[in-house]
């Protein structure tokens, strides 16, 4: 089995690929994937002087997104709607305010709620118009659509089985139907697993506060409350795709799962900080 392992987008990516790939054509398919990755992080990262994203917090107007923009903008609005505003890229200043800027201040400042989106904004593919600058975030999907668009990348080339695990967010793709263990991480001590899932042709991810915490915040900001959830522990989605997987970790924080379940197919695992969890009933995963 080849792998490729490097950092990206703050986080270590491992791809191990099944498929007979010959070598001398490893470094230039290599190359492609971390090309495709900086494309997509200097066009949507909070973090990056010359992003896109960037441009947007100085200056108000009528910008053309790529291509790749539509699934991931369409789903924020759909998600926006279907959780009355709880799931919102305008969660961009309100993360900036609280000190998880573009320089890692993590000093709070005084929080105030994010705009409405009717208020500041007016998607119609391909572009995105913004009455006034504003600082979003697309964090609580992003990366989980990058995983999807390299997954496109590896099966345009020809490969057909394979594994991206990015910051713990996989997806997995098997031309033989073949399982794939996950040991789901203890919060709580990143040397434990609470369980084990197995998953084939999916994704699993997985969001935890333990992750990256802060005064009295972690990385997930409850738009309404604007406090960071602690009534949960962590939360891990199954799904088609790395996109739905990734955005509905985020959505479970703050809007019950009966209400989602609708509108997506999805398998789903709640920790709580008394050691209790709530699955879906087809969750795949035995828990210790």
């Amino acid at each position: 089995m080849d792998k490729f392992i490097f950092e990206a987008i703050g986080t270590r990516w491992q791809i191990d690929f099944n498929d007979d790939w010959p070598a001398e054509k490893q470094s230039d398919l290599r190359q492609q994937i971390e090309d495709r990755i900086e494309i997509f992080d200097q066009t949507y990262s909070r973090f990056r002087p010359d992003s896109l994203v960037t441009a947007m917090a100085k200056n108000q107007g009528t910008y053309t997104l790529p291509a790749d923009a539509k699934p991931l903008l369409s789903l924020y609005q759909e998600l926006y709607n279907i959780t009355e505003g709880a799931f919102t890229p305008l969660i961009g200043q309100v993360l900036v305010d609280a000190g998880y800027d573009a320089k890692y201040r993590l000093k709070p400042k005084k929080l105030r709620p994010p705009a409405r989106w009717a208020e500041v904004m007016d998607y119609q593919p391909p572009q995105l118009t913004l009455k006034k600058p504003v600082w979003l975030d697309f964090g609580a999907a992003g990366k989980g659509y990058l995983i999807d668009l390299v997954g496109e990348l590896l099966k345009q080339k020809g490969l057909n089985s394979f594994c991206i695990d990015a910051g713990g967010d996989i997806l997995q793709q098997s031309e033989k139907n073949r399982l794939l263990r996950v040991g789901l991480e203890d919060p709580r001590n990143a040397q434990r697993v609470i369980g084990l899932a197995k998953i084939t042709n999916c994704s699993l991810c997985g969001s935890a506060g333990s992750r990256r915490q802060w005064d009295r915040f972690h990385h997930i900001i409850d738009p309404r409350r604007l406090e960071s959830p602690k009534h949960i522990l962590a939360v891990w989605v199954m799904a088609k795709t790395a996109l739905i997987a990734d955005a509905l970790t985020t959505c479970l924080y703050f809007f019950p799962a009966e209400s989602l379940e609708p509108h997506y197919s999805f398998e789903y695992l709640i920790l709580y900080p008394d050691n209790s969890i709530k699955k879906s009933e087809n969750f795949p995963a035995e828990i210790f």
